[in-house]
């Protein structure tokens, strides 16, 4: 008896402590986002998570410009044309990345804000797909004086992101019933599907339903209820794209896509390719010539206008070409640091809103990352995805070290000191 006392009193003893522990917590996080200094949070980043994000950004800048060397020097007369672009985009994303890490992630939380980003980002991405900036049958870029060419779909991502784990998080509050909540995930969805319909970006719809179902599954949405939005999205996505075709989209190369899967190398000499065959092929040349320790950097065969894209959607194949099965791996490996780091953060968070909003960011670029590689692979159909840290583009780099900034606030303030 004398025993089993001692142990309760243990076990009570330790449940109190428990709850005093987290009612410091609270308390602590309470006082820092009241007064002057609300904006901004305290405690120590994950180390960790900025370090391989150091690492996989230097890495992708110094073989984006081994990549595009070439490219630069035919279309532009500069081998560092594009490497330029892309370490001032890095510099300022930095600087973002480090502005946000301290910028109190509760911000975006405001119904205001959610709902706003949201919606001007939407009345931005219709006058894109109408007035925007075309190539190759395709209206996904605006040309804004000063800044060249921003896609502004890359904003789009993060402000699903936050209108979703706004949403969710709400239902803690004001919880709704299962039909106002297919209704709504349906509604947000299917307008970011449709809108990248009208600009014939099908790589950013499965991007985006895989950041939305994601959230949403980690909300905590009842298996019955995904499975009738997962019905109702794919119905609408059906609808979508008969109603884009009778409007003058054209999608056939999507057949094209899904037909260069499985080409191999001795049908460039028995047939005409088309251009996605012609990619998939040089791309897995590429990939088998680089060896278990490759061609030595910048050795690069396939960049001299053989693999198109290399500097961008195709940049993977040129790193196992110069750096071989190693090199390959070690940025497979680095990403899945990432993606483990990101969401160990998450769980660690202090509330839900930042671990839904952590984990929409992990998922977004683990998601990008994982086709990315996949297509290259030739494990996946063609779908112009980019890589991550490593492909070409200012606009897509700078929101990508801006979230990351995001993620170490969250991180922060996971690790407050009670």
């Amino acid at each position: 008896m004398a025993g089993g006392n001692t142990q309760n009193n243990s076990n009570g003893n330790n449940n109190t402590v428990v709850s005093n522990q987290r009612t410091a917590r609270e308390a602590a996080l309470k006082k820092r986002r009241k007064g002057i200094l609300s904006l901004f949070a305290g405690g120590e980043m994950d180390k960790s998570f900025f370090l391989i994000v150091l690492v996989l950004l230097v890495y992708g800048i110094v073989m984006m410009f081994s990549a595009s060397y070439i490219e630069g020097m035919t279309e532009y007369q500069d081998g560092y044309h594009f490497v330029k672009a892309q370490a001032f985009a890095a510099v300022l994303g930095i600087a973002v990345m480090l502005i946000l890490s301290f910028w109190d992630y509760h911000f975006f939380q405001k119904r205001w804000v959610a709902l706003s980003a949201f919606g001007i980002l939407t009345v931005i991405m219709l006058y894109t797909s109408l007035f925007g900036y075309e190539n190759a049958g395709a209206k996904r870029w605006l040309v804004i004086p000063g800044m060249g060419m921003v896609q502004p779909s890359e904003f789009y991502k993060l402000a699903l992101i936050i209108l979703l784990s706004w949403w969710i998080t709400r239902q803690l509050k004001k919880p709704v019933d299962m039909k106002t909540q297919v209704i709504f995930y349906t509604l947000v969805l299917g307008l970011c599907g449709g809108l990248l319909f009208l600009q014939r970006h099908m790589s950013g719809v499965m991007i985006f339903m895989i950041i939305g179902m994601g959230i949403i599954f980690i909300g905590g949405i009842k298996w019955k209820t995904l499975g009738r939005l997962i019905l109702v999205l794919a119905v609408c996505m059906v609808v979508m794209l008969i109603a884009a075709t009778l409007m003058g989209k054209d999608f056939s190369y999507i057949f094209d896509r899904l037909q260069a899967q499985g080409t191999t190398t001795e049908d460039i000499s028995s047939s005409e390719l088309s251009a996605a065959e012609w990619q998939t092929v040089q791309s897995k040349i590429a990939i088998g010539s680089g060896g278990l320790f490759g061609m030595g950097f910048g050795e690069s065969r396939q960049k001299y206008m053989w693999l198109p894209e290399s500097q961008n959607d195709f940049i993977f194949p040129i790193v196992c070409e110069e750096l071989g099965f190693i090199g390959g791996m070690s940025v497979v490996a680095l990403f899945a640091l990432f993606i483990y780091r990101g969401f160990a953060i998450a769980t660690k968070a202090p509330d839900r809103f930042g671990m839904l909003l952590c984990s929409g960011i992990i998922i977004q670029i683990g998601a990008q990352a994982l086709l990315n590689i996949m297509v290259a692979c030739d494990l996946f159909p063609n779908t112009g995805i980019s890589l991550p840290f490593f492909s070409y583009g200012g606009t897509a780099l700078l929101l990508q070290l801006a979230e990351m900034g995001i993620v170490l606030n969250i991180s922060r303030q996971g690790n407050v000191d009670e």
